[in-house]
């Protein structure tokens, strides 16, 4: 297996089960997390709202196929994962809950922008082509419109 594909799968793999286990403990009530939101200013039902986004979007991430699933999912868990890095500087937490939940976002962008093809909707960095004047066929083969 290629290094990116590596990558991709060991950021997506460490992603998803931080994803299932907080949506699964936001799901149970566990104690800690219903405080951590309700102290970040969130009303006590966001804990079931976040916790079911989390679980969902952890599995649309692992599930083959569905690259439109798989774009609105990243999208979810970067605005999720940096709001609540926003949440935790406003409400003056300790510099690493800050810099924690940062990393995770960054993980969602790396597992985002890693992604193989056959789970992406097109190619997130085309190559760029020249046209071949001799030829009129571009650099990488297929022919000019």
């Amino acid at each position: 297996m290629k290094t990116k594909g590596i990558v991709y799968w060991v950021t997506t793999a460490f992603l998803a089960f931080v994803l299932l286990s907080g949506g699964a403990a936001e799901l149970a009530r566990r104690r800690e997390n219903v405080e951590g939101l309700v102290h970040l200013g969130y009303p006590l039902y966001f804990v079931t709202i976040i916790g079911v986004w989390k679980v969902l979007g952890a599995i649309a991430l692992l599930v083959p196929r569905f690259p439109r699933l798989k774009e609105w999912a990243y999208a979810g868990i970067f605005f999720n994962i940096t709001g609540a890095a926003v949440s935790h500087a406003v409400c003056g937490d300790a510099a690493w809950h800050v810099i924690v939940t940062l990393v995770f976002a960054a993980l969602a962008v790396v597992s985002g922008a890693l992604r193989p093809q056959s789970r992406t909707l097109g190619v997130l960095f085309p190559a760029r082509t020249t046209p071949d004047a001799a030829s009129g066929r571009n650099t990488a083969g297929s022919q000019n419109p």
